[in-house]
């Protein structure tokens, strides 16, 4: 399982924005849903290392989050709200978080798990895909957020619901990285994965 501890980086600045990311969260699968565990952090278990990779790039898109991951079990059965929970994938995501408090990282999301090296890996992988998400203007995120991954000859669609070209559509996938994005994210989600194949 994988575990989510997701901070706000300055409540005191930006106001609290946890309900703003628990609206962002709801689709995503959760064995224990993402909910306020204390006053501005948000926590969720997930089962599948996609689903921990989407969580954490939704939670660095704002630019407001720290989001630790954890690998690693976590005490069953699951209670029935996140404060309650506890395991060594709690463990693990905290650490990370407050490993991110500490440091002056440009982008905030660090990984922990039984293989550090692994864990350092994916860290890494998903800095650079971070790096992407947060540096995209809000042009660039009306086009993004009307496409799927996967789904050919959308561009047109988007390019008519949003009143411009098709061919301003194609730059702005472009200069977002957006394919390079989700071909990245199975690799991230990949070396989530053997943090506990292995361990």
């Amino acid at each position: 399982m994988f575990t989510l501890t997701i901070n706000q980086t300055d409540s005191r600045r930006d106001g609290d924005q946890v309900p703003q990311l628990l609206k962002a969260l709801r689709h995503i699968p959760a064995r224990l849903d993402f909910d306020r565990s204390v006053e501005d952090e948000v926590q969720g278990i997930v089962d599948c290392p996609h689903q921990a990779v989407d969580a954490a790039l939704i939670a660095l898109r704002s630019g407001h989050w720290y989001v630790g991951i954890g690998a690693g079990p976590v005490n069953e059965p699951l209670p029935n709200q996140i404060k309650d929970a506890s395991g060594h994938g709690l463990v693990y995501a905290r650490r990370a978080v407050d490993r991110l408090r500490n440091s002056k990282e440009r982008i905030p999301v660090a990984v922990e798990g039984p293989l550090a090296d692994v864990a350092r890996d994916a860290e890494a992988i998903l800095r650079l895909l971070g790096h992407n998400v947060r540096d995209r203007s809000d042009a660039e995120w009306r086009v993004l957020d009307l496409l799927t991954p996967g789904v050919r000859g959308q561009q047109k669609a988007v390019a008519q619901e949003l009143g411009i070209t098709t061919q301003a559509v194609s730059k702005a996938v472009a200069r977002a990285q957006w394919n390079e994005e989700h071909a990245a994210r199975p690799a991230a989600a990949r070396l989530l994965s053997l943090i506990l194949a292995v361990g």
